[in-house]
């Protein structure tokens, strides 16, 4: 606010004793000083209040009010309630250094002063403020590149006092008014943001009030959310519709950055569809060039899937790429594939995933995950790595686990063969031989799948499997003898056993 607008406040009653040609000169706080010299304390464009303590003689107006000017005060506000006036030699100087000098009344304290102006700064702030962030969120629908994030979170802290940071699920810090500090613990903090059973939420401990993005409309493993110092049950009204509207900008930038809406982001989902449907080498390898990837590195597949309605696949997929360092990533139907390059063969990709989506487990409450990931392959070898990571997702999905991650270690070699068979001729397979065993326990409780998986195990060793299943070796081969009847099948006999052996892994 401009000097001009202290004359404008009816409760203050302030009145110009000299200066009145600076009184465009802007205020941005207001401070109460007695001190000879405060100048150690003052950044510049304050208005001072003074009651004049510091005074001890005509010498002392010069001191002070040059101390003021240097520090860059747009004026002083002042009053000698002992004496009842201002002295003339503090008019002479504060006419002498250009500093603006007002009288207040002796029945308005000045606690009064300071709030009232407080009340306007922040007003003003407020809604210079707004049209700046409303401006922004204009450009970035518009499509344009737009300032950047930063450099809203810095107007925020600047003019508000109030540092704040955009956040990835993952506790990765996507921009902010200022560096992290070392107290905040952003992968905390995500874990917070992730489990709060509502939200704002406030932090007590940093204090910090944590708000969402996009909530309606975006789960949280895959959203982003803005962290504020301070309380926002106890911030003014202002400041928490300019939370608002700071919310819909980074909610439209988190928009532009996703890279399916880019021509990376088509070429990726391009590469992954050529893979898949089985393309020459000759299509592939200058795919994988414009697509950001050297053709000599070594690579892996990554396959996953979400259980239940509470991750939808594009997010999903934005929360994959989030974990991979923006791999290229492509959607098939429900299935996300992503080809991660990789700095060394013996790197335990599938154990980094595994680390992470462990921190995010807690937004997964209502949407479990299978992911699944192949060996290190050159880029000739695409295709099958692909293959690979989506049979060791059905495995993960076909698991108990919320959060499943199987490697290409969990994959022996005959499971390998069968990442190549289509669906539909795998689950006739297991149908055909498992069904019966399985309608049978539910029935008469015979426990005959558990049996079958037993004694395979144990190579068809009687004794074995009856001392694992503490039974008597009659009631194994009664089992046996059950299995064979219900299914046509001869468990003496070599081939017969790899059946069920197989479909046992495939169930």
């Amino acid at each position: 606010m401009r000097l001009r607008s202290l004359l404008d406040m009816p409760d203050l009653r302030l009145a110009v004793v000299t200066g009145e040609d600076q009184l465009d000169r802007v205020i941005r706080w207001v401070v109460t000083t007695d001190m000879l010299d405060p100048s150690r304390y003052l950044s510049g464009r304050e208005l001072v209040l003074s009651g004049l303590v510091w005074r001890s003689g005509p010498e002392d107006s010069e001191i002070f009010v040059q101390g003021l000017a240097k520090a860059g005060v747009s004026a002083l506000a002042a009053w000698d309630a002992d004496a009842g006036t201002i002295p003339d030699d503090l008019v002479e100087a504060c006419r002498r250094h250009r500093l603006p000098l007002f009288r207040v009344p002796e029945d308005v304290a000045f606690a009064t002063v300071t709030e009232e102006v407080v009340r306007h700064l922040s007003t003003a702030r407020a809604a210079d403020l707004t049209a700046v962030l409303d401006r922004h969120r204009r450009l970035v629908a518009g499509a344009t590149e737009g300032a950047g994030l930063g450099s809203v979170l810095e107007l925020v802290g600047r003019d508000l006092g109030m540092r704040c940071w955009v956040l990835t699920p993952t506790g990765r810090v996507v921009a902010g008014s200022h560096p992290l500090p070392d107290e905040i613990d952003s992968a905390g903090v995500a874990r917070v943001f992730l489990t709060a059973p509502r939200l704002p939420h406030r932090l007590s401990s940093p204090d910090l009030s944590i708000f969402p993005v996009a909530a309606d409309t975006t789960s949280r493993v895959a959203d982003w959310f803005i962290v504020c110092e301070g309380d926002w049950e106890e911030w003014p009204a202002e400041r928490r519709a300019l939370t608002g509207e700071l919310a819909a900008i980074v909610a439209l930038e988190r928009v532009r950055s996703d890279d399916r809406l880019s021509v990376e982001g088509r070429l990726a989902q391009e590469l992954v569809r050529l893979i898949v449907t089985g393309a020459g080498t000759d299509e592939i390898l200058p795919r994988l060039e414009l697509s950001g990837l050297d053709v000599l590195s070594s690579f892996v597949a990554v396959a996953a899937t979400a259980r239940g309605t509470g991750l939808r696949p594009g997010e999903l997929r934005t929360m994959l790429g989030e974990i991979l360092s923006r791999p290229v990533v492509g959607l098939l139907d429900e299935e996300v594939i992503a080809l991660l390059p990789v700095p060394a063969p013996d790197h335990d990709v599938a154990g980094d995933i595994h680390r992470v989506l462990q921190t995010l487990a807690p937004g997964l409450a209502d949407s479990g995950l299978a992911v699944g990931v192949s060996d290190v392959v050159a880029a000739g070898g695409l295709r099958g790595a692909v293959e690979e990571a989506r049979y060791a997702r059905r495995l993960a999905a076909g698991r108990a686990d919320p959060v499943c991650v199987v490697g290409h270690d969990e994959l022996a070699t005959h499971v390998l063969l069968l990442a190549s068979v289509p669906d539909d001729v795998r689950h006739m397979f297991k149908v055909r031989l498992l069904d019966p065993l399985r309608t049978y326990d539910e029935v008469h409780k015979a426990d005959l799948i558990r049996t079958l998986e037993t004694f395979l195990q144990n190579s068809g060793s009687w004794t074995r499997c009856a001392e694992q299943l503490h039974l008597h070796v009659n009631s194994v081969r009664y089992r046996i003898q059950r299995i064979e009847e219900l299914t046509g099948r001869n468990l003496s006999r070599l081939e017969d056993r790899v059946d069920f052996f197989l479909a046992l892994r495939l169930g």
